[in-house]
């Protein structure tokens, strides 16, 4: 069989050797999944990475258009077949997927119909983190033993790729966060200082000024407005950069930061309805935080409006959270629009993450709504 896997190997070498030029997470992730299928020579693919919570942080397909993706709607849960290979570190083959006890026959709607399987978990130090899925042999015959030698094989090398990438990528935030706090010290140690002055020595010219230089008043009045204004909105970009902490803060006390950063920089009023006690729980605080500030941003930016409400409050089962606006609306279907607006798509991602139903209502002069539920599991 060595002989045999001589050439496998050569690509599995190859695939290896590609996905390590890669640092990004979700990078490596489609690399790792592309080249899966390629060397089991499957119809489709897919690499599951679990979130602890019952559903997947990402989950990367190939094989499948763009338009099939998002017929099947959100992220998978980790039930079935899905949720038995993050069980065990064990791969498991089946000719037919539908004759295994633990496939419930059930797919999303748009989803194709599948057969052979082989699933593959991906395992570190500390356990299974991720499994390949491989559905739909080519050939139209089931996998063989040297696809499934070659996807182990491949699993061995995901593992580390992904931690390393992991490692990478928690680097970077690490520098950009002490790079940010240390941009923050430096602007408000000297530049809000030589502001503050510039605002002092504004207003003490415009005492010494004589009554009949109206003209020179009016400017040096001039120049103290804008220093103020320079100094609010450099006060701003200082919470900006150092922004609120979420564990030490809460969820709404970091919402209420996040807003009171923005009012002094926008003409719309912003009103906010907040249930201190509210929490997402399980780490999903910050998913739900990034998500208001995303439709907070887009309503700001976009709609025109002259008011824009913030509502957090508590349900028996978790939380909910409407960002509403009444601006010019817009129709949240249209492609145009959403490739000019990425911060819907990116607020869909990050509901699917946790497990949670996003609503965008909205319409042409209209305003628009933006609702999040997070614990309601109906439609998700």
């Amino acid at each position: 069989m060595a002989d045999g896997l001589s050439p496998a190997l050569r690509a599995v070498s190859d695939a290896v050797l590609a996905v390590a030029s890669e640092h990004s997470v979700e990078d490596v992730l489609q690399r790792l999944v592309d080249r899966a299928r390629e060397l089991a020579d499957a119809r489709y693919a897919a690499l599951g990475i679990p979130d602890g919570d019952g559903g997947f942080s990402q989950f990367l397909v190939a094989g499948m258009s763009d338009e099939l993706i998002a017929e099947m709607g959100p992220l998978p849960r980790t039930h079935g077949m899905l949720g038995a290979m993050l069980e065990t570190s064990r791969p498991f083959r089946s000719a037919d997927i539908h004759e295994d006890s633990r496939f419930r026959g059930w797919w999303p709607s748009g989803h194709p119909d599948m057969r052979s399987f082989l699933g593959v978990p991906i395992v570190s130090p500390e356990g299974v983190i991720g499994a390949f899925y491989l559905t739909e042999k080519r050939d139209g015959a089931e996998f063989a033993d040297t696809d499934q030698e070659l996807i182990e094989l491949l699993a061995a090398h995901a593992a580390i790729a992904i931690t390393n990438a992991r490692l990478y990528e928690h680097s970077r935030e690490l520098s950009a966060v002490a790079e940010r706090n240390r941009l923050a010290l430096e602007l408000h140690d000297a530049v809000s200082q030589k502001l503050f002055s510039v605002v002092l020595t504004a207003e003490a010219a415009a005492t010494l000024l004589d009554r009949d230089e109206a003209a020179a008043r009016e400017k040096v009045e001039r120049v103290q407005g804008l220093a103020r204004e320079a100094l609010e909105e450099l006060r701003s970009l200082i919470l900006e950069l150092r922004p609120p902490d979420l564990a030490r803060d809460g969820l709404c006390a970091a919402l209420r930061k996040h807003v009171e950063v923005l009012r002094p920089l926008h003409a719309a009023e912003i009103d906010l309805d907040l249930d201190a006690r509210v929490s997402a729980g399980d780490g999903r605080d910050h998913e739900v935080l990034r998500i208001a500030q995303e439709a907070v941003q887009n309503a700001l930016r976009h709609a025109d409006a002259k008011r824009v409400s913030v509502r957090l409050a508590a349900r028996e089962d978790g939380l909910e959270l409407d960002v509403s606006d009444d601006g010019i609306g817009f129709e949240p279907s249209d492609p145009e629009v959403r490739g000019r607006r990425l911060g819907l798509t990116s607020m869909e991602e990050r509901a699917a993450r946790i497990g949670a139903r996003l609503v965008i209502e909205s319409g042409p002069g209209r305003g628009s709504t933006v609702r999040l539920r997070v614990g309601d599991r109906g439609g998700v």
